[in-house]
C-alpha cells in the first residue's frame, strides 16, 4: 500500500514524484539500486527490463534495456554523482544506445533522489529530476514519462510486499 499514488508533478523544468511506502528505508533504497531488484520493477508494463547493471558508485552506472511487447528497445544510463546510502542518489540520467552511447536528441535530467526513514517501517521517496529546459521536459512528458514512472512505482509496490 501507497499514499500519494499519483503525486507526479512538473514545473518549469523540473519532473517531481513522491510516493510512501510501507517498507523501511533500507529496503527500498535497496530496490533502486540493486539489479535483481530494479529488473523487477523499472520498465512500466508490458514492458520489461531485458538487460541491468549497476555499478553503485560517484562515476559508476546503471544501464538498463527496457524491451517493448513488439520487440522495441528503450536503452538508458545512469551515471552516479552522489550516492549516501540509504538516505540519497543523485545520477545524470540518460537515453543512450546498446552501447551506453548517450542519444544527443533526447533530453538529459539530472535527477536526486531522497529516502525518508517515517519510521514504523515506512519510507517517503521524492525525486526530481531537472531537465536543461522546458522544452526538455515537455519532451520526455510526452514520450509518457509521467504515466510510467507511476505504473513503474505501482510495480515497486508489489515487488516490496515481497521483500
Amino acid at each position: 500500500m501507497t499514499e500519494n499514488r499519483n503525486a507526479t508533478t512538473s514545473t518549469d523544468a523540473i519532473f517531481r514524484v513522491e510516493r510512501v511506502f510501507n517498507a523501511p528505508r533500507e529496503t527500498v533504497f535497496a530496490a533502486y539500486t540493486q539489479a535483481e531488484h530494479l529488473t523487477h520493477w523499472w520498465a512500466p508494463r508490458p514492458w520489461r527490463v531485458s538487460y541491468c547493471t549497476v555499478d553503485l558508485r560517484p562515476g559508476g552506472e546503471w544501464r538498463y534495456c527496457m524491451a517493448g511487447p513488439a520487440g522495441e528497445e528503450a536503452w538508458g544510463k545512469a551515471t552516479y554523482r552522489e550516492i549516501v546510502a540509504p538516505e540519497r542518489l543523485v545520477y545524470e540520467d540518460a537515453f543512450t544506445d546498446a552501447d551506453g552511447v548517450t542519444n544527443p536528441a533526447l533530453p538529459v535530467s539530472v535527477t536526486t533522489i531522497v529516502f525518508e526513514d517515517l519510521g514504523g517501517g515506512r519510507t517517503r521517496m521524492s525525486a526530481s529530476a531537472v531537465f536543461a529546459s522546458p522544452e526538455a521536459l515537455q519532451a520526455v512528458i510526452d514520450m509518457g514519462m509521467e504515466e510510467g514512472m507511476n505504473m513503474c512505482l505501482d510495480q515497486l509496490v508489489e515487488l516490496l510486499a515481497t521483500l
